[in-house]
């Protein structure tokens, strides 16, 4: 075909000042791109309504379209139509004078001896007449083909005829028209507002009537126009949907990554480094500006919270030129970006290498691990790699749009290398697609591309590696396995951007298909090409280095875009960010996130042990912003719990923090102080089951569950689910929404098996997940999280009925330490009628209660008034004889008894020794002999009815004990007697009979180091000071020197009792004096 251009009016030329030739026919895709630029800038800088060069580009495609359609029309008739119209037209003074003043209006700039000048204006203005029938054609090239300001002569409509009748009869089977003119105007007369249509058309019904290339050509023209039109989001993952698992490829192979022993149970806490450092500065009013000044209470925190990694974001060198570009930009207060790296180096400002060790070195002591980032698709504009390796980047020898310019300030400390970005970023008037370089020693100029994930602005202070060069790729990982000799555990910075399919679709587009990035379509190439240029996927290499050379290193990847499961699944990342835990928990879109579970269980249940949950990113608002600090918080908070994957908390989200951070912040803005009461109720609510993590983490035993109503209807607010370990299982419910919901669970949801080779969807009901055996005298029984409560549940109903749940507005509850018991002697039954589905506080004293129930009712007597009368006047010193009768034969009665119960008490661990009665009696004349001196007058110091009570309970436990027990194992004997229910008095009075029955004469110096002494006084701490209660350690001092006396075979003189008178004085006093600081008493 011969070399033909586009004309446009004479007068936009001369507006132009343009005089060159505008889209040969025979130029190349790529030059007449770079010219629909240049000419696009020229008219935009001269007309008040821009044009696009996308659409410029567009339009010469069109041309190039229409005059090969032409040719090959010609080619298939006789005649010569438009020789035989010129001839014609020449013979005719109007029809020649239209050729004429077209000619001259609309010239051709080329100047081709091979071309019949007649013969070329007819067929050029026959193509203006196709143009003029576009109106979408005519948008795009705004006034150059406008001809509503010329007058033509009057013998265009006889030329239009005359071309008309030579031009009838089209060859193409494709056509319905029955001339060229109609078939060339047709895609523009279905789709007269849109050129994209137009294309898509000639694509799907024109495509034999083009060689080879065309499509190509095509497809680009609506790649650059998608360019301009794209829209630019905020960043983010953008889009968050239910994952397709039907659409999986036939490149979606199963190869997980096996997890080391420790990965599972990772639990990992982000803290903003500089932020970090400036805040525990303000905390302890000191200067802490270095990781190896970070204080030990800070990383005991951490340990005692159950976090087993911290992430240090912006632990790396980062670039100065980043600093400059944000100062520049109107923030002096800046730092770099801590994704702006100069290199792998850790940060002089917050110590360096030495000052990472002893951190490191510090929280490995506590059982933490450090995370650190690593951010492969791009370095800072200055970085190392730029001034020594610039091949490794992403560039081309002339900027991608002509107008750029690069006139600012060079951002460079090497005096070799010229840096800059585009001027219209510092004024915030465009964004331009890359900066500039220039090595001075060469004089070479390159373009280079600014990193940029396709779905907001570029990162203007970053330089975008090139990963279609295999010396790029194997640079980078280089640098992961130096990074990985020091880190147990790396974040991959924007993952998602080297996976094969967004390389390609980012920057070296297929045709038809880019429009992602600017200034990349002229960059795309085939799939063919691309992955011979590229043959494996980055990642999958990166994975199968690190299990060669350091496997002990848990991979975790910030991925977006529905690539979760393929990143874990066919990558074999260790682990991946899964936004749709925040976005859809906090939309409450229930329904949706549940059905992405049930999607992900039902296609591969190992994807789920992958994901990382999280509440904030560092990016985005802040957990308290989105989340609240209610029970909507920690009910989800639960969830990022309790759910398969790993945990991630971000900064300040425990503190309930409120300022988001961005990643060039040195220090906090907003004068914030730690909510204390939020941080109590983590420790509560949330840290407890983060230390049970080991249950929760895993996906083999997990089991989700629909809720029903009692119309059959699923409960979409309500998370239920099911998991454990080899050993025992725990139940997590939480209602999403804030209102009242309750219903019936019963069966699973499907879920994917994996048995060896076999592989089978199941369904199994909630007493199945739970490993419950059917069984009409067997009971489940399970502890609520929530309440500190202990349920119990008849097994066979939760077979055949499941179990019915009723949950408020963000309520949680969480099922923990489960178990089944079989009810041989119907106790199970008694207590599950006793409290028909209610919570009880503690299991073991109740099932004790009614064990002992037969013995509370043959021991009756020993808490009946006549017995405390007698027992009082003994105490009082005025025992008759007939008190002391009763007392000996109520003893006898009791313990006749309860030697008849000796299975019963075995049940409950205990092992009663026969009591010999001149034992007892001597036991009572003792009593009542010191209780006849002053010192001992009851009533002293402690009340009658108390004392009385203790030593009933001495007489109950003493048949217990021998002498090798202690005061812990009475206290423990009066537990299991549950004495405490048996007189109806509180556990300390009850507890003092430890005391009065001990083995051996007792110390108060020695019993202040005694734990079971310091629980009876009531010893506490808080705020690092130890407390206790001194009316609690008057009484049991008293009844130290009571308990000393009738161990005693001495007689207690006058002297001997002013001595323990004046003893006693002197430890009232000392409590006195100790103002409740249990320290100081023991000083004195």
């Amino acid at each position: 075909m011969k070399n033909r251009d586009f004309r446009i009016s004479e007068t936009s030329r001369e507006e132009m000042i343009y005089e060159e030739p505008v889209f040969e026919t025979s130029e190349g895709a790529e030059k007449m791109y770079r010219q629909a630029q240049d000419l696009s800038l020229k008219y935009n800088n001269s007309h008040e309504h821009p044009v696009s060069a996308g659409k410029m580009y567009t339009a010469a495609v069109l041309h190039l379209v229409y005059q090969r359609i032409i040719s090959t029309f010609l080619r298939g008739t006789e005649s010569e139509p438009f020789s035989r119209v010129s001839v014609l037209a020449e013979k005719n003074k109007d029809t020649a004078d239209v050729l004429n003043y077209y000619d001259k209006m609309f010239p051709t700039k080329l100047s081709d001896p091979r071309i019949v000048r007649t013969e070329e204006i007819v067929r050029a203005f026959f193509v203006h007449q196709v143009f003029q029938a576009n109106p979408a054609l005519l948008a795009a090239t705004g006034d150059m083909l406008d001809q509503k300001k010329l007058k033509f002569p009057q013998g265009t409509q006889a030329l239009a005829a005359i071309m008309g009748s030579y031009l009838k009869g089209t060859s193409f089977s494709e056509s319905t028209e029955d001339d060229l003119f109609s078939f060339l105007t047709l895609p523009a007369r279905l789709y007269p507002d849109s050129l994209s249509k137009q294309i898509a058309y000639i694509l799907e019904h024109w495509a034999s009537l083009l060689p080879d290339g065309f499509a190509d050509l095509l497809l680009k023209s609506y790649d650059y126009m998608k360019e301009e039109d794209k829209p630019h989001f905020q960043g983010g993952p953008g889009p968050i949907d239910i994952p397709d698992y039907s659409l999986a490829g036939d490149d979606d192979i199963e190869s997980f990554t096996p997890d080391r022993n420790w990965m599972p149970n990772v639990i990992m806490m982000a803290k903003s480094t500089l932020v970090w450092l400036d805040q525990l500065s303000k905390k302890y009013q000191r200067d802490i500006h270095r990781l190896d000044q970070i204080p030990d209470e800070e990383l005991d925190a951490l340990r005692d919270g159950g976090f087993t990694v911290l992430w240090l974001i912006g632990l790396w060198e980062r670039s100065p030129a980043s600093k400059r570009i944000k100062n520049l930009c109107g923030n002096p207060d800046a730092e770099s970006s801590a994704y702006s790296l100069k290199g792998y180096e850790i940060s002089g400002r917050i110590g360096g290498w030495d000052a990472l060790f002893n951190l490191k070195n510090r929280c490995w002591a506590r059982g933490i691990r450090l995370a650190s980032d690593m951010v492969p698709n791009h370095t800072g504009l200055d970085s190392d790699w730029m001034k020594n390796h610039s091949e490794y980047f992403m560039q081309q020898d002339y900027p991608p749009f002509p107008a750029y310019s690069y006139n600012g300030p060079n951002l460079s400390d090497d005096p070799d290398i010229d840096i800059r970005i585009e001027d219209h970023y510092y004024d915030r008037t465009d964004a331009a697609v890359t900066f500039r370089r220039i090595d001075k020693r060469t004089g070479h100029c390159s373009y280079i591309f600014h990193g940029n994930d396709g779905t907001t602005m570029p990162w203007n202070d970053t330089a975008q590696l090139d990963f279609l060069k295999p010396e790029t790729r194997e640079a980078v990982i280089q640098q992961i396995l130096a990074v990985a000799r020091n880190f147990p555990v790396i974040r991959f910075d924007a993952a998602m951007t080297l996976a094969k399919r967004h390389i390609q679709r980012l920057w070296y587009p297929r045709p038809g298909t880019g429009g992602d990035i600017a200034g990349r379509t002229s960059h795309g190439m085939t799939d063919e090409e691309f992955a011979r240029r590229i043959p494996n996927e980055f990642w999958r290499e990166v994975v199968d280095r690190i299990q060669q050379e350091l496997p002990d290193t848990l991979l975790l990847a910030e991925a977006f875009w529905m690539m979760e499961s393929y990143f874990v699944r066919t990558l074999g990342m260790h682990r991946v960010y899964n936004s749709a835990f925040m976005h859809m928990l906090k939309n409450q879109d229930n329904k949706k996130y549940r059905d992405m579970i049930k999607a992900t269980l039902e296609y591969d249940p190992d994807i789920l042990k992958r994901y990382v949950n999280f509440m904030n990113n560092p990016d985005e608002d802040t957990a308290i912003a989105q989340f609240g600090d209610g029970d909507k918080y920690f009910g989800v908070c639960t969830l990022l719990a309790t759910l398969p994957g790993l945990p991630m908390f971000g900064h300040g989200q425990i503190e309930g923090f409120r300022e988001k951070y961005g990643m060039e912040y040195q220090r906090a803005y907003w004068d914030e102080h730690p909510n204390e009461g939020l941080i109590e109720e983590h420790r509560r609510r949330i840290f407890p089951l983060l230390k049970m993590r080991w249950l929760f983490s895993e996906s083999r035993y997990f089991q989700l569950f629909d809720v029903y109503d009692g119309h059959g209807t699923v409960q979409e607010s309500v998370y239920a689910y099911t998991n454990g370990d080899d050993n025992q299982m725990t139940m997590v419910l939480y209602n999403n929404q804030y209102e009242h919901v309750e219903g019936w669970i019963k069966d699973s949801v499907p879920k994917l098996v994996k048995d060896g080779g076999d592989r089978r969807i199941e369904t199994i009901s909630l007493a199945e997940s739970l490993r419950l055996k059917r069984g009409v005298r067997r009971y489940f029984i399970y502890r609520n999280f929530s309440n500190g409560k202990t349920y119990l549940y008849p097994s066979a109903n939760l077979f055949e009925e499941g179990m019915k749940v009723a949950l408020n507005g963000y309520e949680t509850k969480v099922f923990t330490n489960i178990y089944e018991v079989e009810d041989i002697d119907g106790v199970y039954e008694r207590l599950f009628k006793k409290y028909q589905g209610h919570g009880i506080y503690d299991l073991e004293h109740e099932l004790r209660v009614l064990y002992l129930q037969p013995v509370f009712e043959a021991i009756e007597p020993m808490k009946g008034q006549k017995f405390f009368k007698d027992l009082k006047a003994v105490l009082q010193g005025k025992a008759t004889p007939v008190n002391k009768r009763n007392i000996m034969q109520a003893l006898g009665t009791c313990y006749t008894y309860m030697e008849e119960f000796d299975s019963l008490f075995a049940k409950i661990g205990l092992n009663m020794h026969i009591m010999k009665p001149q034992i007892m009696l001597q036991l009572i004349n003792s009593v009542e002999k010191i209780c006849k001196h002053k010192v001992f007058a009851n009533g002293n110091i402690i009340q009658d009815n108390d004392l009385v009570i203790a030593i009933a309970a001495s007489l109950l436990v003493a048949p217990f004990l021998t002498s090798e027990s202690t005061m812990e194992d009475a206290v423990r004997t009066a537990q299991l007697l549950q004495l405490e229910t048996f007189f109806g008095a509180p556990s300390a009075i009850i507890s003092r009979c430890a005391i009065i029955i001990a083995a051996r004469e007792l110390s108060i110096d020695e019993l202040l180091n005694d734990k079971t002494f310091l629980d009876l006084i009531g010893r506490n701490e808080y705020q690092g000071v130890r407390w206790f209660r001194g009316e609690s350690f008057q009484e049991c001092m008293y009844l130290v020197y009571f308990s000393n006396a009738l161990k005693s075979k001495k007689v207690i003189t006058e002297k001997r009792e002013l001595e323990i008178r004046k003893e006693i004085d002197m430890w009232l006093r000392r409590c006195a004096d100790a103002n409740y600081k249990l320290d100081n008493l023991v000083r004195g």
